[in-house]
């Protein structure tokens, strides 16, 4: 919920609404806004380690495939 809040307060001018900081993409805008929520939303879904970003549980996923 705090992340929808966030984007929806801010959609039109790409400012984050918790700490007025301007971007010029809406898509960094909500690359930042999981900055203030701290919501983790990438599971692993082979050990349940969580992540910020899905890049990073990609990465993650590489250690269980082995050599």
């Amino acid at each position: 919920l705090l992340w929808h809040q966030c984007m929806h307060t801010s959609e039109q001018s790409s400012t984050c609404s918790k700490c007025g900081k301007s971007f010029s993409r809406n898509s960094h805008l909500v690359q930042h806004c999981r900055t203030h929520i701290r919501e983790k939303l990438y599971r692993c879904g082979h050990c349940g380690k969580s992540f910020f970003w899905s890049s990073n549980l990609i990465k993650h996923q590489r250690t269980h495939a082995g050599p």
